[in-house]
This record gives C-alpha cells, structure tokens and sequence, in this order.
C-alpha cells in the first residue's frame, strides 16, 4: 500500500512556545517576526519549536532559561501558536524512523568523504536521568535529510529521495526526567515536541487564557 497520501497533516493545531514575555507580546503584534532556532543541538533541527499541547512544559522551559541564563529581565512567559503540520517529518511514524538509519549511514559516509569528525548526542553537566539534551548527531543527521531532499527536488530532473518532497515540520515523541515513581516506564518531563520549518505553517499567535468557572 502506498501511504503517500496521508503524509500531509492540514488539520489545525494548538501548540505552546516558551519565551521572554518581549518575545511573547511582539509575536502577538507582529506575527511575521519569527525567529527560528538554529543551535547545532536542537533535537530536530532548525525551525520554530512549539511544545505540542503543552502549555506547563512550555512555562517550565522558560523558567529554566531564565535560571541558566540569569538574566532578571528575562520573564518566563508562554506563546500560544496555532499551526499545521502539513507536509511531517514524523518520528512517531515508522515509515520515518526505519528510514533514519539509512539517513544515519549515509551521513557517516559524507562526514568521512570531507574528513569532518562525527558530531554525537551528549549530556549537560549534573543531569542525573541522562536524557542526551544536547543532541548534535539527531540535529546533523536530520539536517543532512531535509537538505538532501531539497537538494533532488531542486533539480530539473530528478528522483528525490524516496519520493519525498520538503518537510514542513518535524514531530517527535521525547521520553525526558525522571520517572514519576519507581520502576514507572513513564517519565516527568514526557512530550510530544514540533519543529516548524516552514513558516506559512504558522497560522497565528496568542495569549493563552486562563480558564473561567
């Protein structure tokens, strides 16, 4: 069976973006102004992040920002992000993820035509769980996928990688914390997180409000 045809997601969706409450406010009003990430340790490449549905781990992640960064201008606040998927890289569908491996070696062997070390996943400093929160490799890996299929889409003529055209987002499944009691295979920080590639994926900003009796 061919499931090319159920590869775009047009339906609509709530995510939460943490960020400065600056962030938050200038977004609202000027919607246009997006800045997208483009740290080489994203753990799905370069684009706008939305937590999926998730508005506490959105404010739980700005919390932590203004920790690390110490900064006591910083406000922690939550962006509320209407959004397609459209076109997903999805790793919560196996097509996808049986097709990383593949993706994986093919990466390897373009690190070692060029002589560039193989980046990998790593801890941050005191992490106790070992959650890899810096993840260089998935980063590389997924970059190099949605730059090679660019690349052939971008020919004249061409095959592209599968018949895969470009990806308009990215969406995965994160297992992250501690567990929430011994020998729980769930985990505290558990979330379903969205990279946006595409902009016009994007179909508004808001205030979350607070709900009423």
């Amino acid at each position: 069976m061919d499931s090319s045809i159920y590869r775009n997601r047009p339906n609509l969706m709530i995510g939460f973006h943490g960020c400065d409450e600056k962030v938050r406010d200038a977004l609202v009003t000027k919607p246009n102004k997006i800045k997208e990430s483009s740290a080489s340790y994203d753990w799905l490449g370069h684009g706008f992040y939305v937590w999926e549905n998730n508005y506490e781990r959105a404010l739980q992640w700005a919390k932590d920002k203004k920790k690390r960064d110490g900064n006591n201008d910083y406000i922690p606040s939550v962006l509320g992000v209407v959004f397609v998927l459209g076109n997903c890289l999805d790793f919560t569908d196996y097509e996808y993820t049986k097709m990383m491996g593949d993706v994986y070696c093919l990466f390897k062997e373009h690190c070692n035509a060029i002589g560039k070390t193989l980046p990998i996943n790593r801890d941050v400093k005191n992490d106790d769980n070992h959650d890899l929160l810096l993840r260089e490799l998935d980063c590389a890996v997924i970059e190099f996928f949605h730059e090679m299929i660019h690349s052939e889409n971008s020919k004249e003529s061409s095959d592209s990688y599968s018949g895969l055209m470009d990806f308009d987002s990215t969406r995965g499944l994160f297992l992250e914390g501690p567990p929430v009691y011994d020998g729980a295979g769930i985990r505290l920080k558990n979330h379903i997180q969205i990279c946006i590639r595409n902009k016009n994926c994007i179909k508004g900003f808001f205030i979350p409000r607070e709900a009423t009796n």
